[in-house]
């Protein structure tokens, strides 16, 4: 009963930090297309001429910068895209994205435990629906925020320049990645600031809990389940701590050597 309680409480707080979270996103999503970039015709007009002002290095012999490295591409408001010119042909995202999102939505561990654990069929049913119509929402809590960024400080999120890229993020390649931190710190008062990210941290642990979680579900039920057949539930609750312990030692491990 104990575990029960504290289970569903832990629930409870999982799901109150991701509706904060998605709330708080928002709100500044709000704030920063009506105030900062003029309305969501603001957004169309100005992406296009969100262009850092340095694009020459310092060593063009080195460096060589064309146009197409930092002025915005014409499709860039375009799902279906050409499918031999653009950076995203429309058979990829058709065929080849299709077969993906099938496999992880409708077979991957993590999901298929998720479905499991409903309390009957008409309320897995009802959450696969529920999470499917979510799935419309990253648009604006993750595309637009980026590229409104670009937008508002586009000499540090759309550096071109490797120099001035190093400078600015720590890499020579781009500081896209700072886009969506840029936004919070440099727009968030100090409270909303670090509720954010608390809610970014517990979406992140709760992922990488559910990751854990089912790879040493894995491990127990069809790998050691099968070579002592007859172990307690207690000793294979021990064995898929060990599991999850060794994930995360070798994940520690490789990260110096690992691009993810």
């Amino acid at each position: 009963m104990i575990f029960r309680s504290s289970a569903w409480a832990l629930q409870v707080l999982k799901a109150c930090s991701r509706t904060v979270g998605a709330v708080q996103q928002l709100e500044l999503l709000h704030k920063v297309i009506h105030f900062g970039v003029g309305g969501y015709q603001g957004v169309f007009d100005n992406y296009m001429n969100a262009v850092p002002k340095q694009t020459l290095s310092a060593t063009p012999g080195l460096y060589n910068i064309s146009a197409s490295c930092y002025l915005p591409r014409e499709d860039s408001f375009h799902m279906i895209r050409d499918a031999i010119t653009s950076d995203l042909p429309w058979p990829a995202v058709i065929l080849g994205l299709s077969v993906n999102s099938i496999w992880y939505w409708c077979s991957d561990q993590v999901i298929v435990q998720r479905c499991l654990a409903g309390k009957n069929l008409t309320h897995v049913k009802a959450g696969c629906i529920l999470c499917g119509y979510l799935k419309l929402l990253p648009m604006f809590l993750m595309v637009m925020p980026g590229m409104i960024s670009r937008i508002l400080y586009p000499d540090e999120v759309a550096c071109v320049v490797p120099e001035e890229c190093k400078r600015i993020c720590g890499t020579e390649v781009g500081c896209s990645n700072i886009a969506y931190p840029k936004l919070v710190v440099s727009l968030m008062p100090n409270g909303l600031r670090g509720l954010m990210l608390a809610v970014m941290l517990a979406a992140l642990m709760s992922s990488l809990a559910s990751i854990f979680n089912s790879s040493g579900t894995l491990f127990t039920m069809d790998i050691y389940n099968r070579l002592r057949p007859h172990a307690s539930e207690k000793e294979l609750l021990i064995v898929g701590r060990y599991v999850r312990d060794a994930e995360v030692f070798v994940k520690r491990v490789n990260e110096p050597v690992s691009p993810f």
